[in-house]
């Protein structure tokens, strides 16, 4: 099976429509990266004197230097340099989950071309790092799947109008678990779904090093002259933080930047990296990739649900296979804040959420925890 790749990348032209400077962008994140003019070029198979000329080329076009050299320090980017590398990253956080996606698509089309394969499972998830681990993992077996990245409301949607096999559903643990649940209880098939465990994560509040504004949970969010980045409307990630709020009794509209909103972890990850905002929440890996610090508030089991009948498909059995591997165990585990215990066990609804069989028809409702709204 081949492997798809489509990447990123913008270019700066002129007003005649002459692209500026072509590896100018690639060049400053070499330096940012390694601090040193010499070794950025090295790096990139450019010469030191074609790599000076690019800065000096930026610096004309701009008006102002894009590096300065320092003694004894190598090699520093200006703010302008800076606000063009984090632009630069912004903008692979943002689009290249969705170009994955277009490239897993691409990659079935190929594939069905070549061999005639019609039963290439379908698996719908917002996006993760173990899912985007278990979609490499599935590559270097040769095993085809078509991976499109959906929220959870879309994927639960999709996989009840036959749109996907699998749908990725995350829930939190603890306190906040019922509240959460009554959000996709109306999805939900307790006699026809099944649950497939992938992994235990933590989310948390990402925020600059060395937390400047003294963030300590989600109640800071509200104070006065910090700015917040949000996911969008229908995450997991988004319910979980309106729950917490509802736990503080806190109104999302008080909090500067809850109607900015990114697509992915890492998308507002690098939104907080670059200065942009204060505070966002997601996993720790995005936390870590961008070198911020990571608060935890919650942990969380991430889910595919599927339709009972397809456990007994020969791809599924190939899908279970690799969850229950060690190496994609490990791989998993190597992931800061994931824990892949139970990792392909399957289970059913009552099993997971056993709040659900106490909720059935003739038993008493469970527990609802005092001060959190549900969705009923």
């Amino acid at each position: 099976m081949l492997k798809m790749s489509i990447k990123p990348q913008w270019q700066l032209e002129r007003d005649d429509g002459r692209q500026l400077m072509p590896h100018l962008v690639s060049l400053l994140a070499k330096v940012h990266e390694t601090h040193t003019l010499v070794e950025a070029s090295a790096q990139m198979g450019l010469s030191y004197r074609y790599a000076w000329g690019l800065l000096q080329e930026g610096q004309r076009a701009f008006g102002v230097p894009l590096v300065k050299m320092v003694r004894g320090r190598g090699a520093q980017l200006t703010p302008l340099g800076e606000k063009l590398v984090w632009a630069d990253k912004r903008i692979a956080a943002r689009l290249s989950p969705l170009l994955d996606s277009l490239a897993s698509e691409l990659e079935v089309e190929v594939e069905r071309a070549l061999s005639h394969a019609q039963n290439i499972l379908r698996l719908h998830a917002s996006h993760g790092f173990a899912v985007q681990t278990l979609r490499q993992s599935l590559l270097h077996e040769q095993v085809p799947i078509e991976l499109k990245y959906r929220n959870v409301q879309e994927a639960l949607s999709s996989l009840n109008g036959d749109g996907c096999d699998l749908a990725g559903f995350h829930v939190p643990l603890g306190e906040l678990q019922h509240a959460a649940l009554q959000h996709y209880l109306a999805s939900l098939r307790p006699d026809k779904h099944r649950l497939v465990h992938l992994a235990t994560r933590r989310q948390g509040l990402m925020v600059a090093p060395r937390n400047p504004k003294n963030i300590c949970g989600v109640a800071d969010l509200a104070r006065p002259g910090v700015s917040y980045v949000n996911r969008h409307e229908g995450s997991g990630t988004r319910l979980l933080l309106d729950l917490l709020l509802q736990r503080e009794r806190l109104d999302g509209r008080a909090i500067q930047g809850y109607d900015n909103c990114e697509f992915t972890h890492a998308a507002v990850a690098a939104y907080v990296a670059s200065g942009m905002a204060d505070a966002g929440l997601g996993v720790e890996p995005a936390a870590r990739r961008f070198e911020l610090e990571f608060l935890p508030v919650a942990s969380e089991r991430y889910f595919f649900v599927c339709n009972a009948k397809l456990l007994d498909a020969p791809m599924m059995q190939r899908i279970l296979d690799t969850l229950r591997s060690r190496e994609f165990q490990r791989a998993v585990n190597a992931l800061p804040g994931y824990d892949s215990a139970g990792c392909g066990a399957v289970l059913r609804l009552a099993e997971a959420f056993p709040e659900l069989a106490q909720a059935a028809p003739g038993n008493k409702r469970p527990h609802r925890p005092a001060g959190v709204a549900t969705a009923d």
